[in-house]
């Protein structure tokens, strides 16, 4: 030990770091080790793990950790070493005081075997605490007749350090008349007196100016100064003197705040105002002078502060005694606290489960708890009950450690969950008591699939929906508890034209909520069949499938399209005609619509949106047929125009309009007639267009006549090859006549074919129609509806200033031609519609088959 005081400071902390380490006692459950205080946070303590016999990586593995009860934990493990640190700064004084020993004791809790450690640090003083004077100046008055040799007790100075790095010596500064003398006292503690050595002389000297210095025996040395200043008096010769030397008095924790405990006397054996005494209570650092009262005249001491055997278990008090001129003597009193029972037992739960499966066998730990009375003897005596006819019952460890095991198989059907009460009740009289509440669920077994409320579903969505939007929930449930009734639901996952079926349905895991992931179009697809999966989170897990049925409903979303009169490419319009004779209800045209969706969105009317004459013409509301509502007047015009609206039944409806050009004339001759009575243009461009008109109907008109005379001769020749067959005895008499068209045929043919020229009054625009042949014995077959007649489609004859070429004007002669026969057949059978309708899925859309 004399080695360690002559090493500097910070080399003796370490080597006390290293022989703390090596500071372990071989006892049963036991570890000591010390640690010299004021320590930097993290400093090593002990080798926990090699105490242990555990490698130091197996410490967290294991669970190993410190246990208090309650207090602030000094203390810490570090897991990588396996090393006991401190957790923060530690103050011996703070903790101990003056104690000759301060150990600090906690536990080490080893959980994977519920093991329990107790653990002794001690902490060792250093001198971090210099000594310290009650007041800075002290004033004496002495008389001078005082002879040398006269001692004056001073105060004494404080130092919170023990052993060595306490208060060691007093120093007083070089003078003429005083020296210091220290007296051991019977505590241990220094007491400096100030020793007169010449006689004093008041005429010379009133006041000596003296500086007391303590000094302590650290390294490196700490001091306290405290200033003496020395009046001169006259006679006052004796200090007063206290009845007992120390005295000691006990009394019980729960003494109420005022109560007298002790009266100190002090006696001086001076007269008159030399021999009165004050009685003052030294400030020494601590808790008792805020503890305890001293009335300064009568001595007498009182409790201003309720004790607490728990916090102090004795106090003292210094009291020093004065005369009037202000000789002094001090006593000491010690207030030895009684412990009383007034501290129920406290609960500290090391660990807890709040679940146990009921499959659990019997010895199963619940839970290790440690009770602790702050109480001493017999008050801190404690015992632990369980109710009756639990299945549960508690075993004790060391240091008051109790575990809570199952005594039998819990049966969770019987009980989900026990409320368990533990009560500890200690020795005193009268006992206290504390209950403390362990909350135990039983836990169930993963025995049960997630079912739902019916075998199968059904979910309507309309078509158009916004993406996003949810369609349908489903839920099913799980009768088990906890992670075994969570429920995760699942789309079984398939191809849908091309597409994976997750682009275009998703389900929320965890609500079931069936979520559209793009827009639906009822015209692609109208119905969808889904497999819901719905698993719990059991191990292992359990699901339950069921099937969905996913209806598109059909929205308004498509306008009416219009097949018939279908506009030209080029930008013209077409031309329907209806002759002068025609009579009221004469079906002049048919305007033919198709919608793509359904059901009431794709029922269609028709109606008259807008006519350049009114009340001439009517449109079926269903039909779309386009009827002449009057007999047609002399006055009414050449050209008629017609815009006609289709409209569905949605909401809201959706419509599309055509407009309609329709020629009044009883022949095409009639309507070149009317042409020309038209005024002319004043443009002589307007009279190069008719010459090139005549001169294009001439063209056509040969071109056609070689192509009839070319058709007759194939059909001469056919039949005349026919004829031969038949003389040479051929099998073509079983063939019907039907299949061959004789010279009355193209007779009639000829007759019915005529050329027509439709002239457009002030425009530059006019239309040639080549109407196809008319065959009125004959009904057209399938066949030859699907034949395409290059005369059908109505072209445009002529753009601004009159650019177009001849085989336009060709193809407009044979619009008009073509719409004039149309309206003669239409007169002739109206009630052959359907066939006609039939016939227009199959030919362009200006060629129509004669029924």
């Amino acid at each position: 030990m004399a080695v360690l005081q002559k090493l500097p400071q910070r080399r003796r902390l370490v080597l006390l770091c290293l022989l703390s380490a090596a500071l372990w006692v071989a006892a049963v459950g036991q570890m000591r080790y010390s640690v010299p205080e004021e320590v930097d946070k993290g400093s090593f303590v002990g080798n926990v793990a090699k105490d242990l016999g555990l490698e130091p990586l197996a410490l967290a593995e294991r669970g190993v950790r410190i246990v208090s009860r309650g207090r602030t934990q000094l203390f810490a493990l570090n897991p990588r070493s396996g090393s006991l640190v401190t957790a923060g700064r530690i103050d011996r004084e703070e903790l101990c005081a003056q104690s000759a020993k301060c150990l600090v004791s906690f536990n080490i809790l080893v959980e994977d075997k519920l093991t329990i450690y107790s653990v002794e640090v001690e902490i060792t003083d250093i001198n971090d605490n210099a000594p310290g004077f009650g007041v800075e100046e002290l004033e004496l008055k002495i008389s001078e007749t005082t002879t040398p040799g006269f001692r004056i007790p001073l105060k004494s100075a404080h130092d919170a350090d023990i052993r060595e790095n306490t208060l060691q010596k007093y120093e007083l500064n070089p003078n003429d008349h005083f020296s210091l003398d220290v007296r051991n006292g019977a505590d241990g503690n220094k007491y400096p007196e100030l020793v007169l050595e010449r006689a004093l002389d008041r005429e010379e000297e009133a006041v000596h100016h003296l500086v007391l210095m303590a000094l302590d025996g650290g390294d490196p040395v700490r001091s306290g100064t405290s200033r003496i200043r020395v009046m001169v008096l006259d006679v006052n010769d004796n200090a007063p003197v206290f009845t007992q030397p120390e005295y000691h008095v006990s009394v019980p924790e729960n003494m109420p705040v005022g109560t007298r405990i002790l009266t100190v006397t002090a006696t001086d054996a001076d007269e008159g105002y030399n021999a009165q005494v004050a009685y003052f209570q030294e400030k020494n650092p601590g808790k008792s002078s805020e503890v305890f009262e001293l009335k300064p005249a009568s001595g007498e001491i009182t409790i201003i502060k309720g004790l607490d055997y728990e916090d102090a278990k004795f106090h003292e008090i210094d009291i020093e005694a004065q005369d009037g001129p202000g000789l002094l003597t001090r006593t000491k009193v010690i207030v030895t606290v009684l412990d009383v029972n007034d501290n129920a037992p406290e609960f500290y739960m090391t660990t807890a489960t709040s679940s146990i499966s009921e499959d659990s066998p019997p010895g199963t730990i619940i839970a290790l708890f440690n009770v602790h009375d702050r109480d001493s003897g017999q008050n801190a005596f404690i015992t632990c009950s369980l109710p009756e006819n639990l299945p549960f019952k508690l075993e004790r460890s060391v240091d008051n450690y109790h575990r809570l095991v199952t005594t039998r198989a819990l049966d969770r059907e019987q009980f989900p969950s026990y409320n368990i009460t533990v009560t500890a009740k200690d020795g005193g009289n009268p006992s206290l008591s504390t209950d403390a509440h362990v909350l135990l669920q039983v836990a169930d077994i993963n025995d049960n699939p997630p079912t739902f409320l019916h075998t199968s579903y059904s979910a309507y969505v309309p078509e158009n929906n916004p993406r996003g939007a949810s369609i349908i929930s489903l839920t099913a449930n799980d009768p088990d508890s906890d992670y075994n009734a969570h429920v995760t639901y699942s789309l079984t996952e398939y191809t849908l034209q091309g597409a994976p079926l997750s682009s275009y349905i998703s389900i929320h895991s965890d609500t079931g909520v069936l979520y559209a992931l793009r827009s639906f179009d009822y015209e692609q697809f109208r119905e969808l069949q889904l497999w819901v999966t719905a698993q719990d989170s059991g191990d292992p897990p359990l699901s339950s499938n069921v099937s969905l049925s996913l209806f598109i409903l059909d929205q308004n979303d498509n306008t009416p399209e219009i097949l018939y009169p279908a506009l030209p490419t080029d930008g013209s319009t077409g031309m329907e005609l209806a002759p002068r004779s025609a009579e009221p209800g004469y079906l002049v045209t048919k305007v033919v619509a198709v919608d793509r969706d359904s059901g009431q969105n794709a029922w269609l009317s028709y109606r008259l949106l807008k006519a350049s004459e009114p009340g001439l013409f009517a449109v079926g509301l269903h039909t779309g047929e386009v009827r002449t509502a009057r007999a047609l007047l002399d006055r009414d015009a050449l050209k008629q125009s017609l815009v006609v609206a289709v409209q569905d039944h949605g909401q809201p409806p959706l419509s599309a309009t055509v407009t309609l050009t329709v020629a009044v004339a009883d022949s095409i001759p009639d309507v070149l007639a009317d042409l020309d009575s038209l005024e002319p243009s004043a443009n002589p461009d307007a009279s190069d267009l008719t010459l090139y008109l005549v001169v294009a109907v001439a063209a056509v008109s040969c071109v056609f006549l070689a192509f009839v005379i070319v058709l007759l001769a194939l059909r001469l020749r056919r039949w005349h090859m026919s004829r031969l067959l038949q003389t040479s005895g051929g099998g073509l008499e079983g063939l019907p006549a039907s299949h061959f068209v004789g010279v009355d045929g193209m007779q009639a043919f000829l007759q019915t074919y005529s050329h027509e020229v439709s002239l457009t009054a002030g425009s530059r625009k006019s239309h040639l129609i080549f109407p196809q042949p008319n065959y009125a014995d004959t009904l057209i077959s399938q066949e030859s509806c699907e034949k395409k007649d290059f005369l059908s489609a109505p072209q445009s004859l002529l753009e601004d200033k009159g650019e177009e070429t001849l085989p336009q004007e060709e193809n407009a002669m044979g619009e008009l031609v073509h719409h004039f026969l149309v309206s003669k057949k239409q007169k002739e059978s109206a009630n052959h519609t359907q066939k006609i309708q039939g016939c227009y899925a199959h030919l362009s859309v200006n060629q129509l088959c004669d029924p």
